[in-house]
Formats: structure tokens, C-alpha cells, sequence
């Protein structure tokens, strides 16, 4: 988009191009359920971390489909994730099914409809070959095409068919009676076969579509392209042809070429910062912090296992820090001490104000530092539940059974349970 033109729209167009609504909305709906569970989190780290997810494109990782499937950026982007995840299986040249394929895709979307990955089968195997096996590097770009501009095919379509009907011949089958009881139907043979004989006039009518607001379409020099130089195409066929041009993947924006799409290391994902709907704590702790998958195919291939475990989900360990000990103060010490800094304070002379508040800042430590007992908290993981009541009574237990156990006393034994 133009300068010209992000400044010509009206607030409200501009938030509705870029579903900027959408997304705040949902930060906003993650961030409360997250509070729910932990209710010293912090709000600020989180939405930076959400933004920063949705920047990177990794902000589709375990969600609904519902989220995924909502607006332009987070299909193209669910895209370039399930590359991320499985292009080790075109690199080791694995075709798989249909049914497998849908599989990967469960594992980052729960309920991703299989529906879809039923129609890109159709554009790579046409109807009567649903069966046949699928290599990594057609998939992905044709469910690139079939998911991203999936309300511009289903509008395609119609117009195909629209196409269709009228090649056809008016008449229909005129059944005449013979003096047995077999009948024969008499139709005209000459129906054209599968396909738009005048692509201009196809064109012409996928024209309109594009440039539409309300869904992603293809520019329509990439259209022309296709089309322009077939003189005849089918409906699967012109899907293909859209698959593997570069001119489109280029539009889109998330998959390299096709040369360039199995080379390079793996790329590191970064952590979701997401809660998904109907999952328990258990399950989704499961597969956030370590997501090992173990997915059997047909008995021609091994198994594959997608191991993810980002480094940042890591149990960071817990900084030292000095707690004081108020209870043991030595208040006669102290008192006698503050009355002296007071005096000597009084009496000193400062050039400014920030050379005074330093020296007092510097008398003030000094005091708490003499005068008040202290010790450095562990540095061990503890639960925010376990308070210092909870440890007190642990190592009164702890003691209770070491002197049971010890004494072998029956009121020593007793005393413990």
C-alpha cells in the first residue's frame, strides 16, 4: 500500500484492511485468561511478546482454527509454520497421504478442518486419485493456494461452472421407447470435454473477482499470465498453474521458491504466548514446552518425530536477594545512630540538591546495612504457594521423623502421625 492511499482511507477502513481490532481483542482475551492462572503477571512483557509473536508469523502455533483461519496474515503465516515443522520430510523425500498429511496439521491446529486438505489433494490428484501419495514440496504449495484464497476459488468455481453450462448443449436426453423392455437414450455426443475452451472469456470472468476487499485474491497479472498462454484450462488445472507460479508465492510473500524450499538448517521457532480454549493446564504445558510427536505413516516409511523445545521456556533460576531480618533489630543501636547521621546531616553543606539526596541516600543504607540483620534468599525454583509458615511446619515434620526414627520410642513415633 501507497503512502497516498494509507492516508486517503478513513480510521475505521484503515483498522478493518489491517484487522487491527481482531488482534487486539484477542491480546486482550489472552491476556485475562493467562491472569486467571497467574495473577502476577505482567501485562507489558506479555503483550510484547504477543506482538512480537505476531510479527514473526509464530502466533498461529496451537491456536484454533476459528484464529487461524480469521484473517489474511495468520493463514499466510499457519503456512510458512507448517513448513518450518515438517520440510525435514521433503528433505528425506517422504510422500505421504492425505489422511497423514491432515495429521501434521492437527498437531498445530487441533481442530483443522479436513475439508481443506481434502481439496488441495484435489488440485495436485484430481478427484480419482485422492489415494495416491503426495510429495512434501507439491503440498505445501498448493494448500498455500487452497488455504490463503479460499474465498477467491470457491468464487472461481462458480464461474467455471457458469462457463461450463454454457458449452454445453441445451437439449437433453430423449429416451425412445422400443417393443422390448430395454430402452436407448439418444444425446448429443459432442459435449466438450473438462475445460474452458476460451480462456480469454474465462479470464474476463475471474477479472472481477480480483482486488476484492473482503478476501485475498491474486493479482490479475498473474492471472493473465496463466491464462494467456493456454488455449484451453480446467478448474484443478488453472489451480495447479497458480500453485506453482512464482509471481503468486511472491504475492503471498511466506514460502521461498521452489529450489530454495528444502535447503538451509532448520529455523527456530519462538515460544507462543497463548492459552488454547478447551485444553487442561496439563496437556498444554505438554506441548509447549516440549512438543515431541511421534506420527506413524504407511509400512513403506519410518516414523517421523518433530521435536521442538525452545530455549526461552527454559525454568530460568531464581536471583538472590537480601532479605532483612526486622524482628532482630537492635533498636537502642539504631536509634543512637539515626540521632547522630541527623546531627552530622544537619550541619553538612551542599552545592545541589542531587549531592544532598546522595549523601542521605548513602547515611540511610549505611544505617540499615549496620544495624539490621540480614540473609540472601535461595536460589532454588520454589512454588508461590509454599510461604514460610508451609517450610516452617516441613522441617518440624522433618525433625519429628528423625527422632522417631532415631529414639524408636513409641511416643516419639506417635508424635508423628
Amino acid at each position: 500500500m501507497s503512502a497516498e492511499d494509507r492516508f486517503s482511507m478513513s480510521a475505521e477502513k484503515y483498522l478493518a484492511k489491517h484487522n487491527i481490532l481482531i488482534y487486539f481483542e484477542d491480546s486482550i482475551a489472552q491476556l485475562l485468561e493467562h491472569r486467571e492462572e497467574n495473577p502476577k503477571l505482567n501485562s507489558i512483557k506479555f503483550l510484547s511478546e504477543y506482538f512480537n509473536a505476531l510479527r514473526d508469523g509464530n502466533h498461529t502455533m496451537f491456536r484454533e482454527y476459528s484464529f487461524v483461519h480469521v484473517t489474511s496474515h495468520n493463514r499466510a503465516s499457519f503456512v510458512r509454520l507448517f513448513w518450518k515443522c515438517y520440510r525435514q520430510i521433503g528433505k528425506k523425500g517422504d510422500l505421504l497421504s492425505v489422511n497423514e498429511y491432515h495429521s501434521l496439521l492437527t498437531l498445530l491446529c487441533p481442530d483443522f478442518p479436513f475439508e481443506i486438505v481434502q481439496k488441495t489433494a484435489r488440485i495436485i490428484l484430481l478427484d480419482d486419485a485422492m489415494d495416491c501419495l503426495i510429495s512434501f514440496s507439491d503440498f505445501i504449495y498448493a494448500f498455500q493456494i487452497q488455504f490463503y484464497y479460499e474465498e477467491f476459488i470457491e468464487k472461481v468455481h462458480d464461474q467455471y461452472q457458469s462457463l461450463i453450462q454454457t458449452q454445453r448443449s441445451p437439449r437433453d436426453p430423449v429416451v425412445v421407447p422400443s417393443g422390448t423392455d430395454d430402452t436407448s437414450i439418444h444425446q448429443n455426443s459432442h459435449h466438450p470435454a473438462d475445460g474452458v475452451n476460451h480462456t480469454l472469456q474465462y479470464f474476463r470472468a475471474v477479472f472481477p473477482l480480483c482486488d476484492r476487499s473482503n478476501y485475498s485474491t491474486p493479482p490479475a497479472n498473474s492471472l493473465k499470465e496463466i491464462l494467456f498462454n493456454v488455449p484451453r484450462v480446467s478448474f484443478y488445472g488453472f489451480l495447479m498453474a497458480m500453485a506453482k507460479s512464482e509471481s503468486i508465492n511472491d504475492h503471498i510473500g511466506r514460502l521461498p521458491t521452489k529450489s530454495e524450499l528444502l535447503e538451509g538448517a532448520d529455523s527456530e521457532l519462538t515460544t507462543p504466548t497463548i492459552r488454547l480454549k478447551n485444553v487442561s493446564s496439563k496437556d498444554f504445558n505438554t506441548r509447549t514446552y516440549k512438543l515431541v510427536t511421534t506420527h506413524t505413516l504407511s509400512k513403506e516409511r519410518q516414523d517421523i518425530r518433530c521435536a521442538w523445545n525452545p530455549p526461552s521456556l527454559k525454568e530460568k533460576k531464581t536471583q538472590r536477594r537480601k532479605i532483612h531480618l526486622w524482628k532482630k533489630i537492635d533498636e537502642t543501636a539504631l536509634r543512637s545512630a539515626t540521632t547522630e547521621f541527623a546531627t552530622q546531616f544537619s550541619c553538612s553543606e551542599f552545592q545541589n540538591l542531587d549531592q544532598m539526596w546522595q549523601a542521605f541516600k548513602e547515611g540511610v543504607t549505611s544505617l540499615i546495612d549496620t544495624h539490621i540483620p540480614s540473609k540472601m534468599s535461595s536460589s532454588k525454583h520454589t512454588h508461590p504457594w509454599v510461604n514460610t509458615q508451609t517450610r516452617r511446619l516441613s522441617r518440624r515434620k522433618a525433625r519429628a521423623y528423625r527422632r522417631a526414627n532415631t529414639t524408636k520410642n513409641l511416643k516419639d513415633c506417635m508424635g508423628t502421625l
